[in-house]
């Protein structure tokens, strides 16, 4: 039994969830972003303080670790080690693109069990974040940066169904085209559906070094010379 603090800004949402012995008991949510300088904070506050008000001990902090938006990533790690600092708890990394698979396999029993599926994140353009997965969360093909034509993901298409989902999923299904292709709306990551994937680190004891720790961004950040202001 534990109590885990969960914090996801990897996409333009900022969300904060406490699971309380596997019980969701404080979620605040927010979809109307990039907001993650002003919001976090504010909803990091609150949570602390309904389980200090509570008198419920903090054991863990879990963090959506990548990847995504790399101003969002950098906010939600700094946020969560602060507070591993501060409380003196440990730290738990959850991939992001398995933190978007969570709600699709426990809420649609529609899909086949010899089905793989495919969570993307947008990278911009025609490229996304992606990484396929069987039915069980097992790895298929592991993360990659792509960028998306007819034949991307052609070999798992032609084998059975498929189902993409995430931020960046829609734009694709014109180009791949495929009768086995099939999107899920409304997938997003958020630190409510941590609880599985971060309980199954705390039972691996599976923690991060606080010092040293840094989020997946796949992709090097490279700074742009801003324009000028006349």
């Amino acid at each position: 039994m534990s109590c885990i603090l969960n914090i996801e800004t990897s996409t333009s949402v900022c969300s904060v969830a406490i699971i309380n012995d596997a019980e969701c008991i404080f979620n605040k949510e927010d979809h109307s972003g990039p907001n993650h300088a002003v919001k976090l904070g504010v909803y990091v506050d609150e949570a602390l303080s309904y389980i200090d008000n509570h008198a419920i001990p903090l054991d863990y902090v879990a963090v959506s670790g990548g990847p995504g938006s790399y101003t969002g990533l950098r906010i939600g790690v700094s946020m969560a080690k602060g507070i591993c600092y501060g409380r003196g708890v440990k730290l738990i990394s959850v991939p992001t693109l398995e933190l978007l698979a969570v709600p699709v396999l426990l809420h649609h029993e529609e899909i086949e069990d010899n089905a793989l599926i495919v969570p993307m994140l947008d990278a911009r353009r025609m490229e996304v974040y992606a990484e396929v997965f069987d039915r069980g969360l097992k790895p298929v093909r592991d993360i990659h940066s792509d960028i998306v034509d007819a034949d991307t993901y052609r070999e798992y298409l032609d084998r059975g169904p498929v189902y993409f989902f995430g931020n960046g999923a829609a734009k694709c299904m014109d180009v791949i085209a495929h009768p086995n292709a099939h999107l899920i709306d409304g997938i997003e990551p958020l630190a409510k559906n941590m609880y599985p994937l971060a309980a199954k680190r705390i039972a691996e004891e599976k923690f991060e070094d606080v010092a040293y720790y840094v989020p997946f961004y796949l992709k090097d950040f490279v700074a742009k010379k801003p324009k000028p202001l006349l």
